[in-house]
C-alpha cells in the first residue's frame, strides 16, 4: 500500500502544532482543531502515532484522531454520480 504522505513530524510550541509534512511546515492553533489537544499536557501531545497508510494522526492518550488532510485545509469532493433513470 502507498503512503499518502511519506514524512510526518509532529512538534508544538504552546497551542500551535508544528507539522512537518513530506518537507513543508504547516502551523496550526490547536484551539480551532481540538479541545482535546488544547486541554493535553505536553506530554500526552508528544505521544501521537501516525496512521500506517499516512492519512491521519492518533493521540491515545486522549482518544483524538485528526486528518492531516484536514488538519492542513485540503477539501476533497465527492465524485460526481449520474441519477440513474428508471424506465416505466
Amino acid at each position: 500500500m502507498d503512503k499518502h504522505y511519506q514524512a510526518i513530524k509532529v512538534s508544538f510550541e504552546d497551542n500551535t502544532m508544528v507539522l512537518k509534512i513530506d518537507g513543508e511546515i504547516h502551523l496550526i492553533n490547536i484551539t480551532e482543531q481540538s479541545q482535546k489537544l488544547a486541554k493535553a499536557s505536553q506530554e500526552q501531545r508528544q505521544h501521537y502515532v501516525v496512521s500506517p497508510a499516512g492519512y491521519g494522526i492518533h493521540w491515545p492518550e486522549i482518544d483524538e484522531d485528526l486528518s492531516l488532510d484536514g488538519l492542513i485545509g485540503i477539501a476533497h469532493t465527492p465524485p460526481l454520480h449520474k441519477e440513474s433513470s428508471t424506465v416505466r
